[in-house]
Parts: C-alpha cells; structure tokens; sequence
C-alpha cells in the first residue's frame, strides 16, 4: 500500500510510505525537514514492522515543538495502517 500523509507542526512538508500487506515499512520519503536525519529515519525504518516503528517514534519531540518529524512518522503509520 502507498500512503501519504500531510505533517504538521514540523519542518517537513509531507511523509510518503509504502507498507507491504504483512505491515512491512518498504519505504519511506519525507519531503522538507532536516535532509540529514530524515534520510537516516527513514533507512533505519525501512524493513520493520510499522507497530514496532510507531511504538518507538511516538512522543518524541523537537525542540520546543509539541510533535517532530519522527512523531509525524508514526502518525502517519498509524493512518496507513487503519485505511
């Protein structure tokens, strides 16, 4: 399944996913944000279960911002998997 999620509250823009049936992130694309560390989210999550992405993302935070762009990730998760 591909997903795209619209992020808020962060530097990035938009969150692209591609999760297989079995619930396997195949891949991930932020567009906007940190370049460096969205990239490296993004390869780390690449190949895990979403359940196990989400639980480990959830409520982290970026500065004094209420949400991050790993948050954003695990929203995004948690859509995809629900459609």
């Amino acid at each position: 399944m591909n997903y795209t999620y619209k992020t808020k509250g962060v530097c990035s823009r938009q969150i692209n996913l591609e999760i297989s049936d079995d619930g396997v992130i195949n891949r991930v694309e932020f567009i906007g944000g940190c370049n460096g560390n969205t990239k490296g989210v993004a390869a780390l999550c690449v190949g895990q279960k979403a359940e196990e992405v989400i639980s480990r993302l959830e409520g982290i935070k970026c500065g004094s911002k209420s949400t991050s762009c790993p948050e954003q990730l695990a929203f995004a998760l948690k859509e995809a998997l629900a459609q």
